[in-house]
């Protein structure tokens, strides 16, 4: 379904990855990743990120976030399924992906967009959520009204693409509510152009 925002182009599917699917990844991943805290810049200076993090991709796909530059960790059989899915179903040969892991409603992620350079002035992001429900936002960098606010459940699959970085903020908010552990796969193209969005 399209997510009703001005000037974004963002498609949400639910249950993309079915149930049995979604708890057989997020339980391979927790095991097999080499996960980390990134150190990252905040209010001027560097501090731990509130969430452990990992990124995979191609051996020329580094990124820069937040004064900080990342050399991609080698693909996981089972990220690489993902990949050559999402490159059939998008038209977009993604070269990486940001694994970041949410053990709790304490580990969140800031108001922020995806538009590093790397990722050219309309990157196609595709972002799969695993495990626990969180609430996901979005709000209009200039006009603070304009918001929505999504319920990403397992397997749910985002699509962000067109104006979306430009003209949006997105996080994923703390909650005082227990909620088990949530992982989230965001696939990027570093350095070149999406195909299409199929």
């Amino acid at each position: 379904m399209r997510i009703d925002l001005p000037g974004a182009d963002i498609q949400w599917l639910p249950q993309w990855l079915p149930a049995p699917a979604s708890a057989d990844l997020l339980e391979r991943l927790v095991r097999q990743v080499p996960w980390e805290v990134h150190r990252i810049r905040m209010f001027g200076r560097m501090v731990d990120s509130p969430r452990l993090s990992c990124w995979v991709g191609d051996a020329d796909a580094a990124y820069r976030y937040s004064g900080t530059r990342f050399e991609p960790r080698p693909w996981t059989p089972a990220l690489q399924e993902l990949r050559a899915r999402l490159a059939a179903e998008t038209g977009c040969a993604f070269n990486s992906v940001l694994l970041n892991r949410y053990r709790d409603g304490h580990d969140s992620m800031g108001w922020h967009s995806d538009d590093e350079r790397e990722l050219g002035p309309q990157p196609l992001i595709a972002s799969l959520s695993l495990g626990a429900t969180r609430r996901f936002a979005f709000r209009h960098r200039r006009e603070r009204p304009l918001r929505r606010d999504l319920d990403l459940g397992p397997g749910d699959l985002l699509l962000m693409g067109g104006d979306t970085q430009a003209l949006y903020h997105h996080s994923l908010p703390r909650t005082a509510r227990p909620v088990g552990e949530r992982i989230n796969l965001t696939f990027r193209l570093i350095g070149g152009s999406p195909v299409g969005q199929g």
